[in-house]
């Protein structure tokens, strides 16, 4: 496994109407590095967003989607994902990046 720092850890936001949902019961969704541990996960979120206390992670891996190239047979696919569901406690603060959404 490759030594993966905090701040490599958590690549970007999922924002979708059901994720916006999620937000209400302080869960939060972030498309994560695919060798990325549920450790590594909630130790980069309490790193990253000062204040945030994690009680539990969810992790999901994608696999890609089949593509096809326009007007030939040639085929391929996308990128695996991995996309993780962060669980605050009560007490923690929100993460700010989501408010305004």
């Amino acid at each position: 496994m490759a030594n993966i720092q905090y701040y490599d850890v958590i690549l970007k936001p999922v924002v979708t109407e059901k994720t916006m949902a999620l937000m209400a019961d302080k869960k939060y969704t972030f498309l994560v590095h695919p060798e990325a541990n549920k450790t590594q996960i909630k130790e980069a979120v309490e790193k990253m967003f000062p204040g945030t206390k994690v009680a539990g992670v969810n992790t999901i891996n994608m696999d890609g989607k089949n593509k096809r190239v326009r007007g030939t047979m040639t085929f391929g696919k996308t990128a695996k994902t991995k996309k993780a569901i962060v669980q605050l406690t009560e007490e923690s603060a929100e993460i700010e990046i989501f408010q305004g959404l």
